[in-house]
């Protein structure tokens, strides 16, 4: 493997002064701060503060009482904001790449796709919000003498609970058709991730979200989740399916609704008649992309025997000529994992496999002399379901080869898992390939692609099945979901019940004869 050239230099755009304003509008009276590294070096960035649980009431007061005013804007007066946002995020795509990669250690080529996410999404909702908000009119139960109105009002205050592998992507778009909706958000990002999500707040409100609706609140997850959660009215989150348990349970306990997108262990089946130059280029970046840190990248790839060795040596191949290292510019091809203890859990599934008869094919180690979370691309053969990244997401760039005889015993293989996030089948027959996607049981599943032809996919919702979450975020449920529906019926005249005088018997064969007459005809 090559390794890029060391070029550790802070950009210019992140100063001391510039991440002080940002982590500025963090509310904190007395809950300490956390010290936010450079994942790079090591150093440390800025002091976090952290939120205290009054903190944080009092932050969704604010964003209460701001939404109350937000809420009362027409929908096109909200829209305008994002229409100005999504050119203020384009022109400043480098800057937040700046911050993503400081924060988090991702190479740059992934930073900047990220920073395209929030566009994206508010471009697909400022079409389509107009249409999902209006007001409908339906038909009440007695033809021209009752209406109904399904009209859309916001829930109130979205709180939100983003991970550290996309910070901008999940700590922003996910707030946006929330926002759109008319509701306020209370944004928990991770301590080590924060700096992205607060710039891209920052930027809302330079094009004209009002100061206020969308509050942040920092702090470890045990300590901030459970009055978040108390205080809002809807929550979003996006992590390990461990936690969306405890997430889900106290909404339950709350009777407030929750989206949870949690873990995956992805698998790939690729096809005998597989174009196999671009099967490994997909896979490599399936595997490795974001330094294998993406709830739907690959950990298990299923292959015909008829083509296993092939695969293997042009996968080995691609995966150890990737270019690893810390730099600013778009020269490395993978990046950093987020921490030094995030790269021990890698390690340890690792070494937990080899101890169990796992062989290593390529990578399995460490990279100290890159930076201090540093891991090497790796490939295992031999992975069994007793192992620790046979059945548990490793999250890192480790993947698993296996072999198959049949395509029944691969989709048998792929679906043997509690998780159902994402899949990849990749075919040169893309009907045949297509009808194999169809039986693995994944919200996403994507055909001679890994993951981002579902994911950005804006108008199809996305989301996880089994043990890898409820709702979805994304199409037309991504936005209702953030509202309540009230119905609103109206009576024009008083012809429910019997007529006074009227027998009783004579009203119900009229009833029942106005039925049938209503199905004959199709009014009702």
């Amino acid at each position: 493997m090559t390794l890029a050239p060391q070029r550790i230099a802070r950009p210019s755009s992140v100063t001391d002064a510039f991440l002080r304003r940002l982590v500025a509008r963090v509310p904190s009276t007395g809950g300490g701060t956390w010290k936010l590294t450079e994942v790079y070096t090591g150093e440390v960035l800025v002091e976090l503060p952290q939120s205290t649980p009054a903190d944080i009431e009092h932050a969704f007061a604010v964003a209460r009482n701001a939404q109350r005013e937000w809420a009362s804007w027409p929908l096109a007066k909200r829209l305008k904001v994002f229409k100005r946002a999504h050119s203020l995020f384009i022109d400043n795509a480098q800057t937040t790449a700046d911050l993503i990669q400081v924060e988090s250690g991702k190479n740059r080529r992934m930073a900047i796709e990220e920073t395209c996410d929030p566009p994206m999404v508010m471009s697909h909702y400022l079409k389509r919000a107009p249409k999902l908000l209006a007001p409908v009119k339906r038909g009440g139960p007695v033809p021209f003498l009752t209406t109904s109105t399904e009209i859309r009002q916001a829930k109130g205050v979205v709180g939100i609970i983003a991970p550290w592998n996309f910070p901008f992507a999940t700590g922003i778009s996910d707030a946006i058709s929330a926002l759109m909706a008319g509701n306020a958000i209370v944004l928990k990002p991770d301590n080590k991730t924060a700096l992205s999500p607060l710039y891209g707040i920052s930027m809302l409100e330079e094009a004209g979200l009002p100061k206020g609706l969308f509050q942040v609140v920092c702090g470890e997850g045990p300590d901030v989740g459970p009055t978040l959660i108390d205080n809002a009215n809807y929550v979003m989150f996006t992590g390990s399916t461990a936690t969306g348990r405890v997430i889900g349970e106290r909404a339950g306990r709350n009777l407030i609704g929750c989206c949870l997108e949690l873990g995956g262990k992805n698998p790939m089946i690729v096809l005998e008649d597989a174009d196999l130059e671009e099967t490994v280029q997909g896979a490599v970046f399936g595997v490795f992309g974001n330094t294998g840190q993406i709830c739907m990248h690959i950990e298990r790839i299923y292959l015909p025997e008829s083509r296993y060795d092939e695969f293997k040596t042009r996968f080995v191949a691609a995966a150890e000529s990737l270019r690893v290292g810390a730099s600013y510019d778009f020269g490395p091809e993978m990046g950093s994992l987020v921490s030094p203890d995030h790269k021990d859990r890698v390690q340890a599934h690792v070494d937990d496999a080899v101890a169990k008869g796992a062989t290593v094919v390529t990578g399995g180690k460490a990279r100290p002399d890159l930076g201090p979370a540093f891991f090497e691309p790796t490939i295992l053969e031999g992975v069994t379901k007793d192992m620790l990244c046979g059945v548990t997401e490793t999250f890192g760039p480790v993947v698993a080869l296996h072999r198959y005889r049949t395509v029944d015993e691969a989709v048998a293989l792929a679906n043997d898992t509690d998780y159902g996030l994402n899949a990849s089948v990749w075919g040169g027959d893309v009907e045949a390939a297509s009808a194999v996607a169809r039986r693995i049981e994944s919200g996403n599943v994507n055909v001679n692609d890994i993951l981002a032809t579902a994911f950005a996919s804006k108008g199809t919702p996305s989301g996880g099945v089994k043990q890898s979450g409820v709702g979805a975020r994304h199409g037309d449920y991504g936005l209702l979901k953030y509202t309540d529906v009230q119905n609103l019926a109206v009576l024009k005249k008083q012809v429910m019940g019997a007529r006074p005088g009227q027998d009783y018997d004579a009203y119900v064969k009229s009833m029942l004869s106005g039925l049938k007459l209503m199905r004959k005809t199709g009014v009702r």
